[in-house]
């Protein structure tokens, strides 16, 4: 049995049911601004995240505070998911 990685768990033909009842609800022409606004939004917030990461960082710097174990944790684990990854790999091609 093969399993397929599938986008918060939608399928092919639930997104083509929401996309066609989008273009039902807002029409063909009003789809692109959605999308445009959308991608604002969420660049905006991806922004304001780094903003308050950047901020925290410095303010315990400036205290004093030893931030170099973020990144050493942050280390090991991208190790682990890539030994992870490596895995499972090897494992769903054997499936």
């Amino acid at each position: 049995m093969i399993h397929y990685f599938t986008f918060l768990f939608i399928s092919g033909g639930e997104i083509a049911f929401i996309l066609f009842i989008a273009i039902m609800v807002f029409g063909a022409d009003k789809l692109p601004e959605i999308a445009r606004g959308l991608g604002k939004g969420m660049r905006t917030l991806k922004d304001a995240t780094n903003d308050i990461k950047h901020e925290i960082t410095k303010t315990a710097e400036n205290h004093g505070i030893d931030t170099s174990i973020t990144k050493d944790v942050k280390q090991e684990l991208d190790k682990v998911k890539d030994d992870l990854e490596d895995f499972t790999g090897s494992v769903k091609r054997k499936l």
